[in-house]
């Protein structure tokens, strides 16, 4: 594949990536009896990034198990899984600014100073060896997830099935720079810290009766039953200042310790907490004069425990519904034609009083025109298929963010460990109580075929999906009543358009005792279009020195999503400075004032793979192939790390610098802006995985029934004319004007994408 040209920094290169050696082992065991059967497997497995500080390790059980009581007519089965993920991470962030995070000093790190993480760094750069050296992040997650599932089959032709879930995952995490980090503002020489626990759980209850039957020539199957879910969500959010030690064990240890030692003396029934040198606080629900619950902020106790100088606390505790009744019927007439329906009845808290359920339709009808007698005996499948239907979402909703409500505002921490902000009652969410669910709208026609007894098979399909009432976080207009000015809301008018065409083909070449080859091909063409939209969103911001404010991304009618608004570049003047094309006919090109829609996107137009599966006798190979086509990547890197000026203070720069200033093209005390300049087609093709595998023959009468040996590479080439790391990696940079729409085809100092070899022995006895 290809690469950013960054000057000679192989050695920083070198530093903070690795090739590691991880492992996965799992033990299984199963067994089947008159009446059921039961599995269960236990699992260790530990994976290094490629990032040095990164990898998890995790630790799973799981029992499945089926029974069936009173004659067979009842049927219970379900699934049990505890699991425990410890994952270490390193100070990498797709928001970081003009200094970087740890890739970005390391690209920008001086080549010739050496690997220590004492060596100070020069005026705004980091030394990547310090951040690694100070900088903890652990992330510890415990899950516990059953299902059980009862069905009790009435007669031959009416069942009735019972779920019920409970999925329970508790998360914590701590991450803290000590004090002896260098070149950080407001942490070098004081040390910060944050500790977080994320406690959440979800139930579920569903039951269905299902009811079939035949009809002559007539098949009908009917479902109807009742969901309902639970979203149970309680936690704490905390950071803190001033650590007396620079041990990373011990500043983990004390940003739990402290937040639990307060807990303890001041009792459970608090929203928040603080202290620093000049303030003491907690603050808790009483009841008030007039009958409602009223915030009190009160001082800590005198003598409250203090294991670290600064401490800010919050708690959240809350919890979302959503329940769905459904009916579904399946009608086969003659073996031959196939008419379903849907209708679905969906609602969630959500949103507003107003609009919280809603009505969602579908349909389908299919011609099975291989039974047809027109149709030759070569055609072993045909089928013709259309459909339709509505679907919601309610993606990036947050607790009753309809609804204006009172929440005890946090504070933050000073350099001097003072409380910088007295803590106080503010208002969140919007009064909005006709907030709904964003829809789509599906339509759908496909044919699949089959030729040689299915030999040859495939299927073609084309579609359309219209997405309206798009829920987007926005700045709302004065006046308001949320002082932030920042809420959810669904835009009354734009539609957004995907349509397209799908292809998939498989073919059986050779099936033999001995030989065996298959391949699977699929290509997808899809045009993404903005429609009927009144005003334009601007999002996808682009971080680094001199880049405030600049974004790379634009929503618009008539445009896709993803789609490129800047300036385009045009070269450099006499004097060296860089020049724009003119679009606002003012005859001066500018990079503010002349951004347009370059005509270029995000959205790959073609996507494809393939897979080639080959065996002989007791081996086999296979090897798969994924492809994209008709997109671009902003190469914020370059953009980023293309600093003239860092020459002056011995910065890395990329090998366009040079190239630019010394050859006299750019001057070098000119800024970089947001262009078409680091504007780069991501097309591309990788080799996703091969394996090779060898089934060693066996009689079957020694300790193992079967033994499988394997070897898999993933990752294994790319070609491309991308000029960075990967051009399928997308980094979210951030949220511009409160937006926090993520962006796409963005690509700003990634995490690499690792090649991996994997070796697998696998065994039964």
């Amino acid at each position: 594949g290809g690469g950013v040209n960054f000057g000679a920094d192989e050695d920083y290169q070198d530093f903070y990536t690795r090739d590691a050696l991880s492992r996965n082992n799992t033990l299984s065991y199963s067994k089947s009896y008159g009446s059921g059967n039961i599995r269960a497997s236990v699992g260790y497995s530990n994976v290094f990034g490629v990032v040095e500080n990164t990898g998890q390790e995790r630790i799973a059980g799981r029992l499945n198990f089926t029974q069936k009581l009173f004659d067979d007519k009842l049927t219970i089965s379900g699934n049990v899984s505890l699991s425990r993920l410890n994952d270490e991470f390193a100070p990498i962030s797709g928001e970081a600014g003009s200094t970087g995070d740890l890739i970005g000093a390391s690209i920008t790190a001086n080549p010739t100073i050496p690997i220590d993480p004492n060596l100070a760094p020069i005026s705004n750069q980091l030394n990547p060896a310090n951040l690694l050296a100070t900088f903890t992040g652990i992330r510890n997650t415990e899950r516990f997830l059953a299902n059980v599932t009862g069905k009790y089959q009435f007669t031959d032709n009416f069942a009735a099935n019972v779920t019920v879930g409970y999925d329970k995952a508790y998360i914590q995490t701590t991450s803290a720079f000590s004090s002896a980090v260098l070149g950080r503002d407001g942490i070098s020489g004081i040390g910060r810290g944050n500790y977080n626990v994320n406690n959440n759980i979800n139930k579920l209850l569903e039951a269905y009766f299902e009811y079939d039957q035949e009809f002559d020539n007539v098949k009908l199957n009917v479902v109807a039953g009742y969901a309902y879910q639970e979203f149970d969500r309680n936690g704490v959010f905390a950071n803190a200042a001033g650590f007396n030690t620079t041990d990373l064990g011990e500043i983990r240890g004390q940003l739990q310790n402290q937040y639990e030692t307060t807990r303890a003396e001041i009792g459970d029934d608090f929203l928040n907490f603080g202290y620093g040198n000049d303030l003491n606080y907690f603050s808790q629900f009483q009841a008030g004069t007039d009958g409602e619950n009223e915030i009190v902020f009160q001082d800590l106790p005198s003598n409250f425990t203090r294991i670290i100088p600064a401490y800010v606390a919050g708690t959240f505790d809350n919890a979302d519904e959503l329940q769905s009744g459904f009916v579904r019927a399946n009608l086969e007439f003659n073996d031959k034609f196939l008419v379903t329906a849907t209708a679905r009845y969906d609602g969630s808290t959500v949103f507003g009083p107003e609009n919280r359920y809603e009505f969602f339709p579908s349909g389908a009808v299919a011609w099975k025109l291989d039974q047809e007698d027109f149709v030759g005996d070569a055609i072993s499948t045909l089928k013709l298929r259309l459909g339709a239907g509505v679907v919601g979402s309610q993606d990036g909703l947050s607790y009753a963010g309809f609804l204006p409500r009172f929440v005890p505002q946090g504070a933050g921490i000073a350099n001097d460990l003072n409380i910088n902000a007295i803590p106080g009652v503010g208002l969140a969410g919007n009064n909005n109580p006709f907030l709904k669910w964003e829809e789509t709208t599906d339509y759908n026609l496909g044919v699949d075929f089959g030729f040689n007894e299915d030999r040859l098979n495939g299927s073609i399909n084309v579609y359309r999906k219209e997405t309206r009432d798009l829920l987007i976080q926005s700045q709302l207009a004065a006046p308001t009543d949320n002082p932030d000015g920042i809420s959810f809301q669904n835009l009354p008018e734009g539609v957004v358009i995907n349509q397209g065409v799908e292809l998939a083909l498989n073919y059986d070449f050779i099936n033999t005792d001995d030989w065996g080859f298959s391949t699977s091909f699929n290509i997808a063409y899809n045009n993404n279009e903005v429609q009927d939209l009144d005003r334009f969103i601007d999002y996808a911001p682009i971080n680094g020195a001199g880049l405030t404010n600049a974004f790379a991304q634009r929503i618009a009618t008539g445009q896709s999503l993803g789609s490129f608004y800047m300036a385009e570049f045009t070269g450099f003047d006499e004097a060296g400075f860089p020049t724009y094309r003119d679009i606002n006919g003012d005859g001066v090109g500018d990079e503010n004032s002349d951004k347009f829609f370059v005509g270029q996107d995000a959205l790959p137009d073609v996507t494809t793979g393939l897979s080639l599966n080959g065996r002989f006798k007791n081996f086999d190979l296979s090897a798969s192939f994924n492809g994209q086509f008709g997109f671009s990547v902003y190469n914020a890197t370059d953009n980023a790390f293309y600093t003239p000026a860092g020459l002056l203070i011995g910065k890395n720069v990329t090998n366009s610098v040079i190239n630019d200033v010394v050859n006299g093209v750019q001057d070098p005390s000119q800024t970089v802006a947001v262009s078409s300049r680091f504007l780069e087609k991501g097309d591309f093709v990788r080799l996703q995985s091969a394996s090779l595998g060898y089934n060693w023959p066996l009689s079957g009468e020694g300790l193992f029934d079967s033994l499988r040996l394997s070897f898999t590479g993933q990752n294994l080439f790319l070609i491309t004319g991308y000029s960075g790391l990967d051009p399928e990696i997308s980094v979210n940079t951030g949220s511009l004007n409160a937006s926090n729409i993520p962006s796409r085809g963005i690509d700003y100092a990634s995490f690499p994408r690792p090649r991996t070899y994997t070796l697998g022995v696998n065994v039964t006895f």
